[in-house]
């Protein structure tokens, strides 16, 4: 199991598009994933649960990856953040 410490940083947080971003690069990965932020858990790979965090900029949250490509899916992840879901320049 992987975890990480990450920040939102883009400036609306993880709204809808960012969201699916998200989702969508997990979904590439058969891990399990969690985002912690808040007091809540919620599956990383549901636009649903990700969206009931409300993560606003400045926002930290835990990455929490468990499987068998759990490395490349957390890399993925940590890179999305730092590239701000491609949003800001």
């Amino acid at each position: 199991m992987i975890e990480r410490e990450l920040t939102v940083s883009n400036r609306l947080g993880l709204h809808a598009r960012a969201t699916a971003k998200l989702v969508q690069v997990l979904s590439a990965f058969r891990s399990n994933a969690t985002l912690t932020a808040k007091g809540r858990e919620v599956n990383a790979k549901s636009i649903m649960g990700v969206m009931l965090l409300a993560a606003g900029q400045g926002t930290h949250v835990k990455l929490r990856v468990d499987g068998e490509d759990e490395a490349n899916a957390a890399e993925a992840v940590v890179a999305l953040f730092e590239r701000r879901f491609d949003e800001d320049s």
